[in-house]
């Protein structure tokens, strides 16, 4: 009986569960580490989200079977948020499903739609489940950049000029995770005319829509014109209204992208829970303050992390988006490589942080910091990083 299973053979170790595995050993043996690797929120949802769940989990009658494509409240209210929050109007009928978070969605559509053998264009460095959930799937990938510039095009020409077989599907994920980087609306238009001119399905990932920052709000692909032809985009609840444990998210776009992923979920699963669902669209269709305000706490801790590492002795580009940090290691530490800084920051300062070659071999070279923690924390974490750096040499500010 061979134990050697084919898809664990396409599955390297995952890099970020070793510095996980580090912080989780450290904190049993009473270490106060402060955890700014994973993009856990750490607020609660809004109260009257908190409310609507108990209520339906009061009644006798909402605990059976959901609805695996997601009760139609739910999807009517996600197709209010688009509207009132991008002005695009779509089905919710055809064109939503919702899904057990951003992850499994893309996994279930990368099953729908993949072939054994297929070639899928996604960013490097990406977050893992845009490339592994179609290695699973069988596909290849082949790398394309995320500096959405001249020479992300460029990179688009040369694989669909070279590669063999031709790629079918192009990832995108803006603001990106791990990297914050932000597009406009004529970048997504001019990848909507690549894909048509090309038969490219896009697969857009808008996970982080409402943490902007600079008062430049975040574009939908599907603003694009035609882009429903072409493309289905990702959205969830587990940022924007610090439900991230709820595992709720949408799929919405392109009929034919839906009605795929809807079948093959129909074989997987049953839906979340009736009253996650009910909570869900009291979230989506209730006050929407609280959106602004993580918005604002998200910026207030970027800029307490940016001042306070940066008087540490580490320059640190300020994400114009998302809720992370991209960070480059201190030039005189590069040497070490990501993973093992990673490590040296967990055992000597106190702070952990996500390796960037766990992002893809692109992300070499930087880390991955989650402003998930208060910013007296985020000052904290400073400190010790500046103890650790001139431990290691490293000229500091006085």
């Amino acid at each position: 009986m061979s134990e050697e299973f084919y898809r664990m053979r396409r599955l390297p170790p995952y890099v970020i569960a070793e510095v996980n595995a580090m912080r989780a050993t450290a904190r049993t043996a009473g270490e106060d580490v402060i955890d700014l690797g994973m993009g856990n929120p750490d607020m609660p949802p809004p109260q009257h989200v908190i409310d609507k769940l108990v209520e339906v989990a009061r009644k006798p009658d909402a605990h059976g079977y959901s609805q695996s494509r997601g009760i139609p409240g739910l999807r009517r209210a996600q197709a209010d948020y688009y509207a009132r929050r991008f002005g695009v109007e779509v089905d919710p009928d055809r064109e939503v499903v919702v899904t057990l978070g951003s992850k499994e969605g893309l996994a279930s559509l990368a099953t729908a739609i993949t072939e054994p053998g297929d070639v899928v264009m996604a960013p490097n460095p990406s977050y893992p489940i845009h490339t592994f959930g179609f290695i699973i799937a069988g596909a290849a990938i082949r790398s394309v950049p995320t500096t959405p510039d001249e020479a992300y095009f460029e990179s688009l020409d040369r694989a669909m000029a070279y590669t063999v077989p031709r790629p079918k599907i192009l990832v995108m994920n803006y603001p990106s995770n791990p990297t914050a980087e932000t597009v406009d609306l004529a970048f997504y238009e001019r990848v909507v005319a690549f894909a048509k001119d090309h038969g490219l399905w896009i697969i857009s990932d808008l996970a982080y829509s409402e943490l902007y920052y600079n008062g430049k709000p975040t574009v939908s692909i599907l603003q694009a014109k035609g882009a429903k032809d072409v493309a289905i985009e990702f959205t969830s609840l587990s940022k924007t209204y610090s439900m991230a444990g709820w595992r709720i998210g949408f799929a919405v776009g392109n009929p034919t992208l839906v009605d795929a992923m809807t079948r093959v979920k129909s074989y997987l699963d049953y839906g979340a829970f009736t009253p996650i669902q009910a909570a869900a669209c009291a979230a989506l269709n209730g006050p929407q303050d609280v959106v602004e305000e993580n918005r604002k706490r998200y910026h207030a801790r970027r800029d307490v992390l940016i001042e306070s590492f940066g008087r540490a002795g580490w320059d640190i580009p300020a994400p114009p988006a998302s809720m992370f940090a991209w960070a480059p290691i201190p030039p005189a530490l590069a040497h070490m490589g990501s993973l093992e800084f990673s490590k040296q920051l967990l055992t000597h300062a106190k702070v952990a942080v996500a390796a960037g070659v766990g992002y893809g071999e692109n992300g070499e070279g930087f880390v991955r910091i989650a402003m998930v923690e208060n910013e007296h924390r985020i000052r904290q974490a400073a400190r010790g990083v500046k103890k650790y750096l001139q431990s290691m040499g490293v000229n500091t500010p006085n």
